[in-house]
């Protein structure tokens, strides 16, 4: 893959994206530690951001299929990279004008993610995608370990206002990098018809991959209810139980360093069955919050998350991979909008739910609801006609 010229245009604009995405919170929460931002303020400025992140999503995929992928890339990290400098001119100034800046940054943000799934398509052929989706995937993953430690380091010698024309910078990047794409074009009749109907259209076709619908199930339950209960308890426990931080960042390292060897694992491995080891990969998050429900030596908390992380990056390669190969091209942006829609646009509803949820009921019952939720729910997926191969086309097994 590092011969194919396209593919490393491609590679370095996601990862320019994802690095970018990653830094603007740390960012942001060095301005709290100066005192040019209170934490209401990032509050706020975070929320906004999510916000046009939701919002852009289906926009785009619908941009994405009418018009040229590469142009919707283009346009959304033109967008991101126009926030920035209005961020920083906002910062200690106006909290109103960050925010604004800021979900016009995370409507970029959101409106290329889509884009960017439907130009790999494009831009790389059927045979190398598992690879390439793997490749990226490490990088978002190198992004996630490297992006708290080296902003800190860089918040050291910089003002935050330079950090954050840094982060435009890695935004033009994403915006100019990556190359043109083959484009399949939209059918006439599609042209024609409204953003909505053209969205629906992608709805119907999801609709018509069974395995699609019981992956997304799955996928959205384990980030609404495992992902979120994990990181809302996971600092209390750290903080009660452990009477520590350490354990904190050590899982949440461990995490990430799970999701790293898993891209390198299936960069490479074609299991026979590969919907189903995907699925039942996706369970194993589970142990992250079924971990937090016993007095454990933290080795056992790390190591749980080590493979809730590795488990996650064996489903999501094949899930990206098989997505590409099986939606008809003309609808793959806005199939993939409604994946980023539901999964990660969840997300931040678990977050806002699970921590009244706790309250209520208390950390054991939660947890533990949880847990059965991440373990269950992909299970239940693999009986779906067509989720054994993540194809269509129901194997002799099915």
């Amino acid at each position: 893959m590092l011969r194919d010229g396209g593919f490393v245009r491609l590679w370095t604009g996601t990862t320019a994206s994802g690095l970018a995405t990653w830094a603007l919170p740390f960012v942001l929460g060095l301005a709290v530690l100066h005192g040019d931002l209170g934490p209401v303020g990032l509050g706020v400025v975070l929320a906004t951001r999510t916000v046009g992140f939701i919002a852009a999503v289906p926009i785009a995929g619908v941009l994405a299929d009418r018009h040229s992928r590469r142009g919707v890339v283009l346009w959304s990290g033109l967008l991101a990279t126009a926030a920035m400098p209005v961020i920083a001119f906002g910062l200690g100034r106006s909290v109103v004008m960050m925010a604004i800046a800021a979900a016009v940054a995370g409507a970029g943000q959101g409106a290329c993610r889509p884009a960017f799934q439907a130009l790999t398509a494009e831009v790389v052929e059927e045979g190398q995608r598992q690879q390439a989706n793997a490749a990226t995937s490490l990088s978002v993953r190198v992004t996630t370990l490297v992006a708290p430690g080296l902003t800190t380091l860089l918040g050291a010698f910089m003002s935050v206002h330079v950090l954050l024309f840094g982060v435009a910078a890695l935004w033009l990047v994403a915006a100019v990098v990556p190359p043109r794409g083959k484009a399949s074009g939209p059918a006439p009749e599609t042209a024609r018809a409204g953003f909505l109907a053209e969205f629906m259209e992608g709805v119907r076709e999801a609709r018509r991959h069974p395995w699609f619908i019981a992956g997304l199930i799955a996928l959205t339950s384990m980030l609404a209810f495992g992902y979120s209960a994990s990181m809302v308890v996971l600092p209390m426990v750290s903080r009660d139980r452990y009477g520590t931080e350490v354990v904190l960042a050590a899982a949440t390292t461990g995490y990430a360093v799970g999701a790293l060897i898993g891209a390198v694992l299936i960069a490479r491995w074609r299991p026979r069955a590969q919907g189903w080891a995907a699925l039942v990969s996706l369970a194993c998050y589970g142990f992250a919050p079924l971990c937090l429900l016993f007095p454990l030596h933290p080795a056992m908390v790390v190591a749980a998350y080590v493979i809730a992380g590795l488990g996650v990056e064996l489903f999501n390669v094949p899930w990206f991979t098989a997505t590409q190969r099986e939606v008809a091209p003309d609808k793959l942006a806005r199939v993939s909008s409604l994946d980023f829609l539901l999964s990660y646009g969840l997300a931040p509803a678990g977050l806002a739910l699970i921590a009244p949820a706790i309250e209520s009921f208390g950390a054991t019952p939660v947890l533990a609801v949880c847990a059965v939720s991440c373990f269950v729910v992909p299970v239940l997926a693999c009986l779906v006609p067509t989720s054994r191969g993540f194809t269509k086309k129901p194997s002799a097994a099915d």
